[in-house]
């Protein structure tokens, strides 16, 4: 069940499109801010907040990569590893991520601090390699500066 607050948020959502449906995607992503990730019970209260069917709330939910579904760490590390990164070393950064905390692509730290994915472009080639850590967007990355900016979320 959202909260108040999320259906509320949802309400308001919904009143800017001119058809339900489109707001599924926004209510998704308030669902999962407040589950931390899309729950089978998260899906259901999207396609009851917004009267879209669930079947369809389910098929937005699984075509994007955006939509967790399953819990992650405290700290989502998205890394790109596309082609202007990997020519500057993000294949490195990843296993340096690897190594440091024991964090392998698509899993989550022993202590849930930490959740990697690798992400197939996140838009910044000219500043390669690049990656989000929640929705904090880091640029020119470095094998000395990763860490320390990894060191940054606790």
């Amino acid at each position: 069940m959202l909260s108040e607050k999320a259906i509320k948020q949802v309400d308001e959502i919904i009143a800017r499109y001119p058809a339900k449906r489109s707001a599924v995607m926004p209510a998704l992503y308030i669902a999962q801010m407040e589950f931390g990730w899309l729950t089978p019970e998260a899906i259901e209260a999207v396609s009851e907040a917004t009267g879209v069917p669930k079947a369809t709330v389910k098929g937005v939910a699984t075509f994007y990569a955006m939509y967790k579904h399953k819990p992650i760490g405290r700290h989502l590390i998205q890394l790109c590893t596309n082609v202007s990164c990997m020519i500057f070393g993000a294949e490195r950064l990843v296993d340096i991520i690897k190594n440091k905390y024991g964090l392998e692509a698509g899993g989550t730290t022993a202590d849930g601090r930490f959740s990697l994915v690798i992400m197939e472009c996140i838009g910044a080639c000219g500043t390669a390699p690049a990656m989000l850590v929640d929705t904090d967007f880091h640029e020119n990355l470095t094998e000395e500066n990763i860490v320390k900016i990894l060191e940054n979320y606790k």
